[in-house]
C-alpha cells in the first residue's frame, strides 16, 4: 500500500521488543533489521537501507552457519541496494556471494537460483 512511515513505525516497535527480550545476536533481530532495511530501500533511502541490511548481515554471520540461505538472501539484499545506487560492481560482488551460498546449500533447481542468476545478469 506504500505507507512506508506506518510500516517503519511497526517494524521499529518490533525491533524495540526484540532488543529488550532477546540476546544481541539472535536471528530474529537480524530479520527485524532486514525488514527495516527493506522499507528504507522501498523509500529510496539507500544509505539507511544499507545500514540496516549490513546490521542484519552481521547478526546472521554470527548466529547462523556460513552456508545458511538467510545469509545468502542478506547478501542479495545488500547487492540490490548497490544496484539501485548504480554501483554495479559492488552489487555484483554481493550477488555472487549470495549465489555461492545457494550453490552449497540448495538443490540446483531451487527457484532462488533463478533470482540469483537474474540479479547477476543485470549487474553486468
Amino acid at each position: 500500500m506504500g505507507e512506508y512511515s506506518k510500516a517503519l513505525e511497526f517494524h521499529e516497535k518490533s525491533l524495540n521488543i526484540y532488543e529488550i527480550s532477546l540476546p544481541a545476536n539472535h536471528p530474529d533481530l537480524a530479520s527485524s533489521y532486514n525488514n527495516i532495511g527493506l522499507v528504507y530501500k522501498n523509500m529510496g533511502k539507500y544509505s539507511k537501507a544499507l545500514e540496516f541490511y549490513e546490521k542484519s548481515n552481521k547478526t546472521w554471520q554470527i548466529s547462523l552457519p556460513p552456508t545458511h540461505p538467510d545469509l545468502a538472501s542478506s547478501y542479495n539484499n545488500i547487492g540490490s541496494v548497490y544496484y539501485n545506487m548504480n554501483e554495479y560492481s559492488k552489487a555484483l560482488e554481493f550477488y555472487e556471494k549470495s549465489n555461492k551460498i545457494f550453490e552449497i546449500s540448495l538443490p540446483t533447481n531451487h527457484p532462488l537460483f533463478a533470482t540469483s542468476y537474474n540479479n547477476i545478469g543485470v549487474a553486468f
